[in-house]
């Protein structure tokens, strides 16, 4: 008899591991699961119809996450939602939430560093590292919440939303503050891609590769990106800048890798500080949590599937380079689509007053952070872009 209670308690720990609750009780998912598909569907076609039949965009500036978290916000405080839509929207939140981040690492290929060339690299990364040291500082002297601040230094140095939900759970971040970092990082980010493509063309003289290289540094989002790009290259026909905004911007995103757990080990370890913890609360395996690992792991996937293909050979010897690019777009695909529904879940669960709470001066952090990595990259191209080819 007793040879049984382990293997219970192991059903038992499995079934909070991966479903938050017990495998009987799954039913009650339901309600809140499917209310986040729903609002996540609606959130990717609406932000596609808005940015494409509305703006007139060949690609959507606008992020499917910021519209599924504005629908969900306007429902929640509109609406009172039944106790019984919780569970489903926890599990989204916090279960599909992780999932996506693990698919999320598939974008990440290291020979996209290698096209950017060796003086391109320093630009990118002066700025990844600018834009954190001065948004730490800057929400530290606003004696700001920590995650908040770390979030939105994230968000600013590396690709907004989609970096701001892989950092979330890494530093045990709240709804609340993981909403209000992406609202913060989403109202400049369309602000600078409306506005940096006339400033990227009187600051650097109309050259492409320098606008390419500044439009790429210093706008957040990869959708904000290409949507700055191609104003550029539509109003001044120079179609070179939205290559070289592309390719910066890769190389932005790739650096998400290490930025991410670097943020958390940081975060963790101040807390741990003022709180006069143990160090051994702050241990490599609590920050490299699985998801992370998951994330890492195919992003390695994707640089060794690349190399073979790059070498003239077949993805693992298996896929041509069509297939290849097939099977990582599938998944990267799924993984947005999995980071929309979390934060519609999110959306969902989230209340105004509690948004209030934050106050202003988040907005001011968002701000800073977004001036001073256009800064940034203006000096580092100024000193370094002519060098750079693509």
């Amino acid at each position: 008899m007793s040879g049984d209670v382990p293997n219970v308690e192991k059903t038992g720990n499995w079934e909070e591991s991966l479903l938050g609750m017990p495998i009987g009780q799954i039913y009650s998912l339901f309600p809140g699961l499917v209310a986040s598909v729903l609002f996540a569907w609606v959130g990717i076609w609406l932000s596609e119809f808005l940015g494409t039949t509305v703006l007139g965009f060949e690609k959507s500036p606008l992020s499917p996450v910021i519209v599924v978290i504005v629908l969900g916000l306007i429902i929640s405080n509109i609406v009172h939602l039944p106790a019984w839509f919780k569970p489903g929207l926890t599990f989204s939140v916090k279960k599909i939430l992780r999932l996506g981040i693990i698919l999320l690492g598939i974008r990440l290929s290291v020979f996209d560093v290698f096209r950017l060339g060796a003086l391109g690299v320093p630009i990118v990364l002066a700025c990844i590292i600018g834009a954190l040291l001065f948004t730490t500082y800057l929400n530290n002297w606003l004696n700001l919440p920590k995650r908040l601040g770390t979030l939105i230094a994230v968000g600013t140095s590396i690709c907004g939303a989609s970096a701001i939900v892989a950092a979330g759970p890494a530093i045990d971040a709240e709804d609340e503050e993981i909403s209000y970092a992406v609202a913060v990082i989403t109202v400049f980010g369309i602000v600078a891609s409306l506005v940096y493509p006339y400033l990227a063309f009187q600051l650097f003289v109309g050259d492409p590769v320098k606008c390419g290289l500044f439009l790429g540094t210093s706008v957040h989002e990869t959708a904000q990106v290409a949507g700055a790009a191609v104003i550029f290259s539509d109003v001044f026909s120079l179609p070179l800048t939205l290559d070289v905004a592309a390719v910066t911007k890769m190389v932005r995103n790739v650096f998400m890798a290490i930025v991410i757990p670097g943020m958390a080990v940081y975060y963790a370890h101040r807390t741990a500080d003022e709180q006069r913890a143990e160090r051994n609360a702050t241990n490599v395996r609590k920050f490299l949590s699985m998801f992370i690992v998951g994330f890492l792991a195919f992003a390695i996937v994707r640089s060794v599937g690349d190399a073979g293909v790059n070498a003239g050979e077949q993805a693992f010897g298996l896929w041509d380079a069509n297939a290849w690019q097939n099977i990582y777009t599938f998944i990267k695909t799924w993984a947005g689509n999995f980071l929309v529904v979390a934060l519609a879940g999110v959306g969902l669960n989230t209340r105004f007053r509690t948004l209030r709470k934050l106050g202003i001066k988040p907005f001011f952090v968002g701000l800073g952070a977004a001036l001073a990595v256009g800064v940034m990259s203006f000096i580092a191209i100024s000193l370094l872009g002519s060098f750079v080819t693509l």
